[in-house]
């Protein structure tokens, strides 16, 4: 789910706000009330004015990322939505992986799971399983699965073309896992 909002996040035309007074304002902009911010971020109303007025520049550790991760995820929604449609309808998404990967296929084939890293270009509709998946609230486990049937399907299949009786890719044990638009 991280990798695929950090894809998405690459589309960005301008850079998200970095201070964290600039991040309060674009907050309490967003959500239109500082008593919003507040319990969203779990802090003081009166504090989030701070931060508005530039009273307050440095927040905690923990709050510093609550703040980032939060402003990030309102970031540019229209050319992130924009991203996503054209991942998921035309251009289709790139895997890069280091995982444990193995396979259940008939008697008599090598199917031991091996440690592979893979780059892989994913067709549009795999792109958009995922991105629909992550909007409806899938695990990561979920999301998983989903990257596994691509690459079955993909990269050990090759479209139809060989290893027909490959019944299930098993995708364990990841180290990397990178996606891009």
């Amino acid at each position: 789910g991280d990798g695929l909002e950090a894809a998405v996040q690459k589309a960005f035309t301008r850079p998200a706000p970095k201070s964290a007074p600039a991040q309060m304002r674009y907050l309490v902009r967003q959500l239109k009330s500082t008593k919003a911010v507040a319990q969203m971020l779990r802090i003081s109303q009166r504090t989030v004015e701070r931060y508005v007025k530039d009273q307050i520049r440095r927040p905690r550790p923990e709050l510093a990322a609550r703040l980032e991760r939060e402003v990030k995820k309102r970031w540019q929604p229209q050319i992130r939505a924009r991203a996503r449609k054209r991942a998921a309808t035309t251009d289709g998404i790139v895997i890069d992986t280091q995982a444990r990967i193995g396979y259940t296929a008939p008697v008599g084939t090598t199917d031991d799971a091996r440690v592979r890293h893979l780059t892989v270009a994913l067709p549009p509709q795999y792109a958009a399983r995922l991105f629909d998946a992550q909007q409806a609230g899938a695990t990561d486990q979920q999301l998983q699965q989903i990257a596994a049937a691509a690459l079955k399907e993909v990269y050990f299949q090759d479209g139809g073309r060989r290893a027909g009786s490959l019944e299930e890719v098993r995708f364990t044990d990841i180290e990397h896992l990178e996606f891009e638009l």
